[in-house]
């Protein structure tokens, strides 16, 4: 029996390939320095989406587990309930796992950046008007990024590798046109 079997709740990460995830390293030392000793956290390499039953029919104790590449958005159908902040950005990060094995999707990107682009902004310049941003990346990061930059107000345009209707490539970027650029993409 694993570790991940003998504890009371079970924390994971579920994407592919995840070789340069380091979250478990993160919640083991988090959970380790905060005393936590009933919670273990795993990565769960899946190759195809389809897997996700059955991960959760092996581990009853699962309770939660971050959404990456490639299965923020593909997880959607899989939810039975999503906030509304995933909902409006079409994008998953992380799954509350109810009791009932309710699947409860939420975007803490959105909240995360929202809070700090505040707190930045007013702290750098004392106003957010007059700011244009520019978002590398179209992903599941690149849509929470733009939907926190809507709810403040901040046009903002984005670039990729392949451009679609409204997008930019990397080629016919002028950057001096932006006050704020975000880098969601994998390569960070």
């Amino acid at each position: 029996m694993s570790k991940a079997d003998r504890v009371d709740r079970l924390f994971g990460l579920i994407g592919f390939p995840l070789s340069h995830s380091f979250s478990k390293r993160y919640f083991t030392d988090k959970f380790e320095r905060d005393r936590i000793t009933d919670a273990y956290y795993e990565l769960f390499p899946l190759s195809a989406l389809d897997q996700l039953p059955g991960l959760l029919n092996r581990h009853s104790n699962l309770r939660g587990l971050n959404v990456t590449i490639p299965y923020k958005q593909q997880i959607l159908p899989y939810l039975h309930h999503i906030d509304e902040g995933a909902k409006a950005v079409g994008a998953v990060n992380t799954v509350y796992i109810t009791e009932g094995q309710r699947l409860i999707g939420f975007n803490t990107d959105v909240y995360g950046f929202e809070n700090s682009l505040y707190a930045w902004l007013l702290k750098e310049r004392g106003q957010m008007q007059g700011i244009r941003a520019l978002i590398l990346g179209t992903g599941g990061a690149a849509k929470a990024v733009a939907y926190a930059l809507k709810q403040l107000g901040i046009p903002h345009d984005w670039v990729s590798r392949r451009p679609a209707s409204g997008q930019l490539g990397y080629e016919k970027l002028e950057l001096g046109a932006y006050h704020l650029i975000v880098n969601t993409t994998p390569l960070g």
